[in-house]
């Protein structure tokens, strides 16, 4: 089984964990974390194979806008996923806008890009769960 991987762009302290990692790794997603848009835009140089990326859309250093075409700049395929609070800030390069902090509704448009492997991920959970 392969596990989606996503980048999450979250303007938390570094300090801290964030909780979008949190929730997507309770859900059993790999995830890679950048604390700023600068930060994004190097790690996905890096590391491009990502299933998507999750970024705030209320970032400090870059808009959200800039920011999403930059990364579509490097990789024209990859999901974006906006997440802002109802009446945020427009983000139209982004491939979806979740409008809500509601941790369900981001994994619920994770899922709906990656469902043969959500769908994998959640029988091996129910497997595991009979295994106890």
């Amino acid at each position: 089984m392969v596990r989606p991987c996503f980048l999450v762009i979250d303007r938390e302290f570094p300090g801290s964990i964030s909780t979008r990692k949190l929730v997507l790794e309770t859900a059993k997603f790999n995830v890679i974390t950048a604390y700023s848009g600068k930060e994004a835009v190097e790690i996905f140089r890096r590391f491009p194979a990502v299933d998507g990326i999750v970024m705030d859309g209320e970032l400090e250093d870059i808009p959200s806008e800039d920011l999403a075409v930059l990364l579509k700049q490097i990789m024209p395929t990859v999901p974006v996923i906006v997440i802002s609070a109802p009446g945020g800030p427009a983000c139209p390069s982004a491939d979806r806008r979740v409008e809500s902090f509601q941790p369900q509704k981001l994994l619920e448009t994770l899922r709906d890009l990656k469902p043969r492997e959500s769908e994998e991920i959640e029988k091996r959970d129910e497997d595991l769960s009979r295994e106890i």
